[in-house]
């Protein structure tokens, strides 16, 4: 079996990006060299690049670009880097912060100095950023969207429920009628926006295969196949179901400590919406999968707590799509191996 070697970086550039500013962190190894702060915009991030390649010993394939995931404010800057053929990490703001130990005061200067020291001290094991395909960047963007019209939608209808209870029906109903016309056409977007996502999914030949075989297993619909597949990138970034277990929040983790011996949990480090889309699933498979259901039951009668029980579906469920997309398969329920004559 190949393993390929980790790339030998010898200068390490941290990023700290904002709405309207980037903030250069240069190092050569463990050496800072020069910091430079630059508006968030083409012109200025290409000219702050032909000044880092003036520097002795630099060698574009030598040196990685690290910084902070911080969603579209990135774009111009990853655009920028990719014309030049650059390296380039996006880490979870927590992981840098957290591996960094004890930190007192920010700044962005900084800032992007510690990005560059956590690129050094991790360049061994550092994962480059692999870009998504525009239509898949398209979906993503939609499906931000439409997330955001459901919580204004449901921060008027929750209000607006609730206060049935407290005022007369006539108050009540003509409340509901002033916020009619903001309803319908909210309700209207959200169902624009999904009927364009799947035409922008049904025109792509390996997205509609991925949403076929994804939703093909008992209880998960296509809100969650979507974003498994926008937060996998399109299962190129997160290749494993523990890898995306623990990225959703479903993986329990030991708390021990010498003779103290805690019960494994759950760390709240998570991506918490799909976490929340994982459990709507699990949920539906205890109605709607007999296996599951029985299993529910079986752990139930053993005394074991519902929420662990559930926590092991969603685990199940994860697995199942996972096995599926990597053997490019829909899920049987009977689903017997190929291969006769393998045994364990």
């Amino acid at each position: 079996m190949n393993v390929s070697k980790p790339k030998k970086f010898t200068y390490f550039i941290g990023i700290d990006v904002s709405r309207n500013e980037l903030d250069f962190a240069i190092h050569y190894g463990q050496t800072f060299i020069f910091h430079k702060e630059i508006a968030n915009e083409l012109t200025a991030i290409k000219n702050v690049i032909e000044e880092i390649k003036k520097q002795p010993k630099f060698m574009m394939s030598k040196a990685v670009f690290c910084m902070e995931n911080t969603g579209i404010y990135c774009n111009i800057l990853i655009n920028a880097l990719k014309k030049f053929k650059a390296n380039i990490v996006q880490e979870n703001a927590l992981q840098i912060r957290n591996s960094l130990g004890n930190i007192r005061g920010k700044h962005d200067k900084i800032d992007a100095i510690r990005i560059a020291q956590y690129a050094y001290r991790h360049r061994e094991e550092l994962r480059l950023w692999q870009s998504k395909r525009k239509i898949v960047q398209q979906v993503a963007y939609l499906s931000t969207i439409r997330f955001r019209l459901m919580s204004i939608q449901l921060a008027l209808k929750a209000p607006l429920k609730e206060q049935q209870d407290f005022l007369s029906k006539k108050e009540s109903k003509e409340n509901v009628e002033v916020c009619k016309r903001s309803m319908t056409s909210i309700r209207q977007d959200i169902e624009g926006i999904e009927m364009r996502i799947l035409e922008l999914i049904a025109s792509d030949e390996n997205l509609k295969n991925l949403l076929d075989i994804i939703t093909s297993i008992t209880s998960i619909g296509v809100v969650t196949a979507v974003q498994m597949i926008i937060r996998t990138n399109e299962f190129r970034g997160i290749t494993t179901a523990k890898k995306f277990a623990c990225y959703a929040g479903v993986a329990p983790f030991k708390d021990e400590s010498g003779t103290v011996i805690k019960k494994a949990r759950v760390s709240h480090i998570a991506n918490k919406k799909m976490k929340s889309l994982l459990h709507i699933c699990a949920v539906g498979a205890m109605r709607y999968d007999k296996d599951i259901k029985a299993y529910y039951e079986r752990k139930v009668a053993e005394g074991k707590p519902k929420m662990l029980i559930i926590n092991a579906i969603r685990f199940k469920l994860i697995t199942r799509v996972f096995t599926c997309v990597h053997q490019n398969r829909q899920y049987e329920k009977e689903y017997k191996r190929r291969d006769e004559s393998y045994s364990v």
